[in-house]
């Protein structure tokens, strides 16, 4: 049973890693045709939460309840409103290339922050090194990009990106270690709702409703992120964190660039160059070093 868990859990971060690569151009296509940042996130996930609500419910699983949603709501709001809002906020007037790279630095902020909790996972050296290795095969190919960091027109986007950052990892850290009774997934489906509820709320508040109109292209990148951003990725991403070390898990943003690298290639004909074969190769011997050093803090803990 414990070896079905942890295939299934493998098999939901190779997903993050295809899915979620994938979901920057999405995001990028939605704010530039008339989807105001705060209210095209809300209502992403206030699509999403309740298709997982009732799907899981016709398969017979719980609610979660009082202490539950009190939990999930919190992570929720850390994961998805300030995470992926902010995300969606600065990309506005960030490329989606450096906003790539921006995201790369989640890894440091989840071990860092884990390292803090008592109960958190120590950081050990593999896994400093395979971080280390993975941050740089990410600038080898984005380091063009690092001029634009403080660009005038870009400024205010990034600081939005690092704070996206460390909400994402807080909220990460937090529902780690905060356990909840019900299956992963119904987790995932609560967070979606709770937050979709209030970033779309606040939307609405701040009169980003006036502006929002959906072009064909801004519907058909709304459409994908539901689906496959929020019910695939956020589904997976929320059960591989339940039954992987998040060390790990964290790397996902480490593989996202490769993937979204390989799709323009393969979709858009864009070149790929020696150089970016030659990070791609870092980057995925960055990723195995993490592995290695947190299954040495598996059997560690296990002794």
């Amino acid at each position: 049973m414990e070896k079905e868990k942890n295939s299934r859990a493998l098999l939901s971060l190779l997903s993050i890693y295809i899915v979620w690569g994938t979901t920057y151009l999405a995001i990028k296509i939605g704010v530039e045709n008339n989807l105001p940042p705060i209210l095209f996130t809300g209502l992403r996930w206030i699509a999403a939460g309740p298709i997982m609500l009732m799907i899981l419910l016709l398969m017979k699983y719980k609610l979660p309840n009082k202490n539950d949603i009190l939990h999930l709501g919190i992570s929720g709001l850390l994961l998805l409103g300030g995470g992926n809002g902010l995300v969606v906020y600065a990309e506005q007037w960030v490329p989606s290339g450096l906003t790539a790279l921006l995201i790369t630095t989640v890894p440091f902020w989840v071990v860092g922050l884990e390292a803090m909790v008592p109960a958190g996972k120590r950081i050990n050296l593999t896994i400093i090194l395979g971080l280390i290795l993975g941050l740089a095969g990410v600038s080898l190919i984005f380091g063009g990009d690092l001029k634009n960091l403080f660009d005038p027109s870009h400024i205010g986007g990034v600081i939005g990106l690092m704070f996206a950052v460390f909400f994402w990892s807080a909220g990460t850290v937090y529902s780690k270690h905060k356990k909840v009774t019900v299956h992963p997934l119904m987790g995932a489906a609560t967070q979606m709702i709770i937050a979709g509820v209030v970033m779309t709320a606040l939307g609405l508040i701040i009169g980003e409703g006036t502006g929002f109109h959906f072009t064909t292209s801004g519907f058909y990148s709304y459409l994908y992120l539901v689906i496959f951003g929020s019910l695939v990725g956020y589904g997976s991403y929320v059960y591989a964190i339940a039954h992987l070390p998040i060390s790990l898990v964290a790397t996902y943003a480490y593989v996202n660039p490769i993937i979204a690298l390989f799709l323009g290639w393969l979709v858009l004909d864009e070149q790929i160059s020696g150089w970016i074969v030659l990070a791609a190769v870092i980057i995925l011997g960055g990723v195995m070093l993490v592995k290695k050093g947190s299954e040495k803090n598996i059997l560690k803990t296990k002794t």
